[in-house]
């Protein structure tokens, strides 16, 4: 019988990408980069590639409750990750979920709209993500249009993002981290509800983008399952996404090419 000590194990409640940029093939990039064991939740299928999304699939919400039970019954779950969610249906699914998963911290990465531009969240499901899940997550990680639309905020509304990361806190996320991929800056905005901290990084306006969101969550989930606090694991996090992006795969596709999160050449 092995020594071995059990790995981390870190579970990610999202969509699955066919084109293998994003959604949950990202996020299990991202948990065996960073050296923990992923695990997959499935909410929706999705037909896209490197140019659009042309479908979205979401599962029926029972099949959702079981994969995460399966999972936590026999493996156990150090930490989850929440990504795209699609509707309210399964909104409510992932909050039953969640009940099964103890004190497991949860990452929400609030997707709302695929790097394409299509929809990935219905506007009837908005409320419901603010009002059911992120209460219930340990650190959110919204880019900022999605920080101004769980603050409620007009899209076109000028808010500094050290604001933003307090109104989407005051909604009852204990950490939140507004990321800067949308900023003329790629800064990060951590706040804990005492502190904010800002985390540099650079931009890479060349490289790949597509998954460079998921890479960011993931990683921060893997990390707080390995022992990090949310500060730590918001740095770690951000260095693992710019240097996806940095690296980013090039050839793959004729749209938006995906991120390197494993480091390949």
């Amino acid at each position: 019988m092995s020594c071995r000590p059990r790995p981390p194990c870190v579970l990610t409640i999202a969509g699955s990408d066919s084109g293998g940029g994003a959604g949950i093939q990202a996020d299990l990039k991202a948990f065996a980069r960073a050296g923990v064991h992923g695990m997959t939740a499935i909410t929706a299928i999705t037909a896209q590639n490197t140019v659009g999304v042309r479908g979205v699939y979401p599962l029926p919400p029972q099949a959702i409750v079981e994969q995460v039970a399966a999972v936590v019954e026999d493996i156990g779950v150090d930490a989850v990750k929440i990504g795209m969610l699609g509707n309210v249906t399964t909104i409510t699914a992932v909050e039953e979920a969640l009940e099964l998963t103890g004190e497991a911290p949860v990452v929400l990465d609030p997707v709302m709209v695929a790097e394409s531009g299509a929809a990935l969240l219905e506007d009837d499901a908005r409320a419901t993500l603010r009002e059911r899940l992120l209460p219930r997550a340990d650190v959110i990680t919204p880019n900022v249009p999605e920080a101004r639309s769980l603050a409620g905020l007009p899209a076109d509304a000028e808010a500094p993002p050290d604001e933003l990361a307090r109104a989407v806190h005051a909604l009852g996320a204990a950490v939140v981290v507004v990321t800067g991929g949308h900023r003329s800056q790629a800064v990060d905005i951590y706040f804990d509800g005492h502190r904010v901290v800002e985390i540099p990084g650079e931009r890479h306006p060349d490289g790949a983008a597509h998954g460079s969101g998921d890479t960011h969550s993931s990683t921060l989930a893997a990390r707080l399952a390995l022992g990090d606090s949310p500060l730590e694991a918001a740095r770690h996090a951000k260095e693992a996404a710019s240097a996806a992006v940095r690296d980013g795969l090039r050839g793959i596709g004729a749209g938006v090419g995906p991120v390197n999160v494993l480091g390949l050449s």
